[in-house]
């Protein structure tokens, strides 16, 4: 006598014998960092960078609220 084995799984889909494999999550290659105000305002902004491709450190020229004008911020590691 031949018999299929079935199985449900959680999300109720059937699977005809086979389990569903997961694989570790891959680990993230971006560091997240702070660019700091240049106008010594303290504002900053969190941004993300990989540092595999970014190896020097990051400026940019971004609006300060606090100033009200457009300042170089600086990247700062984030504590």
């Amino acid at each position: 006598m031949f018999c299929a084995l079935t199985l449900i799984d959680r999300s109720g889909a059937e699977t005809a014998g086979r389990r569903n494999v997961r694989t570790m999550p891959k680990r993230p290659n971006t560091q997240q960092i702070r660019l700091v105000s240049t106008a010594d305002t303290g504002y900053f902004y969190v941004t993300f960078k990989n540092p595999k491709n970014t190896t020097e450190k990051l400026e940019k020229k971004k609006y300060d609220p606090i100033a009200r004008k457009h300042v170089l911020f600086k990247e700062a590691k984030i504590k």
